[in-house]
């Protein structure tokens, strides 16, 4: 890939392809979708009509429920209540919800179409994360070879402008593939040479697949794609076959397999994002039938490369020392797990959590019961893990510091922020198991226990300052409406 009289590029040329292209593209992906010309393109509507309003609190309620609203939510917001309970009542009352005709579901999606964006969201990010190895590319290797990036990123604008011109919301998945077939063979082109130059440079071959597989396994979930079992699932196949990478790598031997398992997988997903893979069902079109045997061919291989790597660590020895620790790790997880429950039961069992919510409940400031509650869930972190005092301790003292005025986002973050400290603090943080397990043999348990106090003590602070700015915590949250 490289050349020969290729002209000297200056570190600003370099750092400008490395960092701010990245940059503006993400920014301007951004404005873009603000702007309305890059975001959904789903025609999905709903066969009923939208309910009417109904009033902010019920009004037809009991005398003894009313007074008991009233202090609740005040005088003004039981008037407001009745006012909008009156203007309801003198339209005609609550509409309900029916079922849309033929022609209104019709109509419906039709103003759905007409209101989506020329370039869809998931067009739009898989452009963006190619373009990102094109610019990493080229800012990690100046002096390379450049044609091939910008055929590249000549592939990227003719698929934006198909996108625009040609793609809409109609378009099944099929025809999209036909339209998009040549612009993504030049942006694959690109790509491929790209990563080429990009896997020369160690740190991007270092650091870049375990950060991959950490965003699609926290993105899958984020994103609603899956849940976390299966998410875990993916993370635990995604780590065998980058070990198992690395084993072939370092005994010289050709990790082409892996690749293309992994080539594999990034086929089953786009397919099954973007075809109805639904056999069984009448009339299959013919799209459906190719996608599904794509999808399936691509399943299978990714299936053997994940046994065949399962099979390079087993035969390196690494599989066995691994499946062994783990099954420890997770056989003391749930013991920890069954134990806390059991606890908890003998603690319900003789009222403890009375005992406990009447001495909390014995304060008149709220805020002392929040600070002592915050204290001793520091110092039960030094002797349980974070499972058990979710478990046992959280249930006790919710209902006591959840009922007051304090805005339970901000409660519920602080708290979290708390038992992040458990991972660290002697001598049960799991932390410092992970790191006891790592570490050489020079470095021992003191050494650990001592070098974590400055870590304590950046969460410690942290959390004084979500208490003293609780905005931090609750700004994003009332941005978002009901």
């Amino acid at each position: 890939m490289g050349s020969t009289n290729a002209e000297p590029v200056t570190r600003g040329e370099a750092l400008t392809w490395f960092l701010f292209v990245p940059i503006g593209l993400v920014v301007a992906t951004i404005l873009l979708g603000n702007l309305g010309l890059v975001g959904s393109q789903n025609m999905v509507v709903s066969s009923f009509s939208d309910i009417g309003d109904s009033a902010s609190l019920r009004t037809n309620v009991s005398e003894m429920c009313q007074a008991a609203m009233i202090e609740l939510h005040g005088q003004p917001a039981w008037d407001a209540a009745v006012a909008q309970q009156v203007a309801i009542e003198a339209s005609g009352g609550v509409a309900q919800s029916e079922r849309l005709s033929p022609e209104a579901l019709a109509a419906a999606i039709e103003a759905k179409v007409a209101a989506a964006a020329p370039v869809g969201t998931g067009t739009a990010i898989l452009l963006i994360l190619l373009s990102l190895i094109l610019s990493t590319a080229r800012g990690v290797s100046p002096s390379a070879d450049v044609r091939p990036l910008l055929i590249g990123a000549i592939g990227v604008v003719l698929a934006i402008i198909v996108d625009i011109a040609l793609v809409g919301p109609e378009t099944s998945a099929g025809v999209y593939v036909v339209l998009m077939f040549l612009p993504f063979v030049a942006i694959l082109y690109g790509a491929v040479a790209g990563v080429q130059i990009c896997a020369q440079n160690e740190l991007i071959r270092v650091v870049f697949p375990p950060l991959v597989l950490i965003v699609a396994v926290l993105g899958s979930i984020l994103g609603g794609i899956t849940n976390p079992t299966p998410a875990a699932a993916l993370g635990a196949g995604g780590a065998i076959m980058l070990a198992a990478y690395r084993k072939l790598r370092d005994t010289d031997r050709s990790p082409k397999v892996i690749i293309w398992s992994t080539l594999a997988i990034v086929v089953c997903i786009l397919v099954g994002v973007n075809f109805d893979l639904r056999i069984n069902q009448d009339g299959v079109e013919a799209w459906t039938w190719a996608a599904f045997f794509i999808a399936y061919g691509a399943y299978l291989y990714a299936l053997f490369g994940l046994l065949f790597s399962c099979w390079i660590l087993f035969t390196s020895g690494v599989l066995t020392p691994v499946v062994r620790e783990t099954a420890k790790v997770t056989s003391m997880v749930f013991t920890i797990l069954i134990g806390s429950q059991i606890l908890n039961l003998v603690v319900i069992s003789f009222g403890g959590e009375h005992y406990i919510q009447q001495f909390l409940k014995s304060f008149d400031n709220e805020v002392t019961v929040f600070l002592i509650v915050m204290l001793v869930l520091f110092i039960l972190g030094f002797v349980l893990d974070f499972l058990e005092i979710i478990y046992i301790v959280i249930p006790i003292v919710g209902p006591v510091i959840y009922g007051g005025t304090f805005d339970p986002k901000w409660v519920t973050i602080m708290i979290a922020v708390n038992l992040q400290t458990s991972f660290l603090t002697p001598p049960f943080g799991f932390a410092l198991f992970y790191l006891r397990g790592v570490a050489p043999k020079e470095v021992t348990t003191r050494h650990i226990y001592r070098g974590i106090i400055p870590f304590v003590l950046i969460q410690v602070g942290g959390l004084f300052l979500l208490y003293w700015f609780p905005g931090i915590v609750t700004i994003v949250p009332d941005l978002i409406p009901n």
